[in-house]
């Protein structure tokens, strides 16, 4: 999960990356836990490491071609299995339902709380 939660922020990051520091700081995780993990991916040929863009100091993390096509496989099987797990088995009406108690969960929405 550790893995997929740094490929997933990276893949969101786009091509030019994320910065090392901010990967960690986002997975909660040390700088030397972290540093470890990079080293399995890119070992994996899964990400790559650039002197960063706006701190020539620090690094950033890159996604591979590689790197890119396993997220979207890890991807579109996430969706199928959202989707066969619970989508499929629910009506409109509850879809619906679904929805909205999601509109309320959202922190970014404001919320009307009188009900």
């Amino acid at each position: 999960m550790a893995e997929y939660g740094v490929l997933a922020l990276l893949g969101e990051a786009g091509p030019k990356g994320m910065r090392m520091s901010e990967l960690a700081e986002r997975r909660l995780m040390s700088t030397g836990g972290f540093t470890r993990l990079a080293d399995r991916l890119e070992r994996r040929g899964l990400i790559e490491r650039r002197p960063s863009t706006v701190d020539g100091r620090s690094l950033d993390a890159v996604l591979t071609k590689e790197g890119r096509a396993l997220l979207r496989r890890a991807w579109r099987r996430h969706y199928r299995d959202l989707r066969e797990l619970f989508f499929d088995r629910l009506d409109d009406d509850d879809l619906r339902r679904l929805a909205d108690i999601w509109d309320r969960l959202d922190p970014t929405q404001p919320h009307d709380h009188e009900q």
